[in-house]
């Protein structure tokens, strides 16, 4: 990877940009989900303004080389584990077709590990085999290979520990 990426936060004043990358990102999907458009030609995102009222939830958007490449949106879960009382989670996660396959999603996904040191989960709807074997090899890498993995309700989910 040659290229210079950076991880910045969505202030509330940047959301329309984040709004238009989720339009992309939820038609990229569309190939595994049936998600429809509404009546203004546009797919919607449920969760969106949470993500500017919610303190356990953090849009950030990828840049490379200072240009809007993707973003991730990073949730916080609570668990029924007295070990783990909060589990972070990658609720959604996308780098531009342009940007693929240059190693940039699996060094943003490590930074973003690193960012919030603790318990996390990352799941994957079991239909999508490209998100499975991406998430697969970048955990892996992440954890030298210590992390579980389970199916569940149509999903693959790995969760493993990130250190600080």
């Amino acid at each position: 990877m040659n290229q210079a990426f950076s991880i910045e936060r969505v202030s509330f004043e940047q959301k329309h940009a984040l709004k238009q990358l989720l339009e992309l990102y939820t038609y990229d999907f569309t190939e595994f989900e049936p998600f429809e458009v509404d009546d203004d030609g546009l797919f919607g995102y449920d969760y969106f303004e949470k993500y500017w009222v919610e303190p356990e939830r953090h849009p950030f958007f990828i840049k490379i080389n200072g240009k809007l490449a993707g973003f991730v949106l990073v949730r916080m879960l609570t668990s029924s584990d007295p070990d783990f009382p909060s589990i972070h989670s990658i609720a959604e996660f996308f780098v531009m077709k342009r940007y693929r396959r240059l190693g940039i999603g699996k060094a943003v996904s490590h930074q973003i590990f690193k960012m919030f040191p603790g318990a996390w989960e990352v799941f994957q709807l079991e239909n999508n085999v490209p998100a499975i074997g991406f998430w697969r090899a970048s955990i892996c890498d992440y954890t030298a290979n210590h992390y579980q993995e389970r199916q569940e309700d149509g999903k693959v989910i790995q969760t493993f520990i990130s250190r600080p």
